[in-house]
């Protein structure tokens, strides 16, 4: 199925970018979200006319990323949880705890931003962990387990 991305793509492309997928993905998840349309020469048409507005749309989305990351970039957060003698946590700290302490902080970050790729963090201590605000834009904050 060929498409017409509205918008970049992680690991597919750029916005106006015409290519192949698979169909189930193009009907099931990238046309309903808006992500992309049909590469017939009707959508092609309008979305040449809406270029311009498609792209300045990208560009306000990716310098407000850029201003979150600035605000982000020196924050250290502290997570109380439960943990045993030896420093292991009764449970983990994930991705959804991560976003609310931000978010307390006063912060916007949504859970889907946060990047954990070891996974939760069961142990007490130090932790670098990294925020995909956009496709381009990448920041580090310090999260810093104690023990309740």
């Amino acid at each position: 199925m060929e498409i017409i991305l509205l918008e970049k793509i992680a690991n597919l492309g750029n916005l106006g970018d015409r290519v192949t997928v698979k169909p189930g993905y193009g009907r099931n998840y990238l046309i309903p979200k808006g992500k992309a349309t049909e590469a017939s020469a009707d959508n092609i048409a309008r979305f040449e006319a809406r270029r311009a507005e498609l792209e300045s749309r990208a560009a306000e989305s990716l310098s407000g990323a850029q201003t979150r990351a600035g605000q982000l970039a020196e924050l250290i957060v502290t997570l109380a949880a439960k943990a045993g003698s030896e420093g292991r946590l009764f449970g983990s700290v994930g991705a959804a705890d991560i976003a609310e302490a931000v978010s307390a902080a006063g912060y916007e970050l949504r859970k889907q931003e946060v990047r954990l790729p070891q996974g939760p963090i069961r142990q007490i201590g130090e932790y670098d962990v990294t925020l995909q605000l956009h496709g381009d834009v990448k920041t580090h904050i310090r999260v810093n387990v104690i023990a309740e």
